[in-house]
Order: structure tokens, then sequence, then C-alpha cells
């Protein structure tokens, strides 16, 4: 996998992450995001990809 398909898998789990515990990213620039916000969509994105982990090496 490119880098730049590497950043674009993130960016979509961050999305999904961020839309799932109900905040509004912009494309860009989100400053705005308090440092709880900003830590629910991380904490969020690390469950997903440890999901993602364990289901690609269960088969």
């Amino acid at each position: 996998m490119s880098n730049k398909q590497s950043k674009a898998a993130l960016n979509n789990i961050k999305m999904q992450a961020a839309n799932e515990v109900g905040v509004n990213l912009n494309n860009g620039y989100n400053g705005d995001l308090t440092a709880r916000q900003a830590g629910s969509i991380g904490g969020m994105m690390v469950k997903k990809m440890i999901e993602s982990y364990e289901q690609n090496n269960a088969q």
C-alpha cells in the first residue's frame, strides 16, 4: 500500500469514527474541536483498527 493510499485509508477511518461518536469533522483544519472530541475520535479509530487487524489475522 502506498503512502497516499495509507493516508486515504486513515482519513476514511477517521471520518467514520467521527460520525459514530457524533462529531462533525471538516476536510482540512479542525482546530475548533475540544480535547474530549478529538480523544473520542482517536479512541474509536484505534478500536476500529484493532478490530480490523483481528479480523484479518483470524483468517
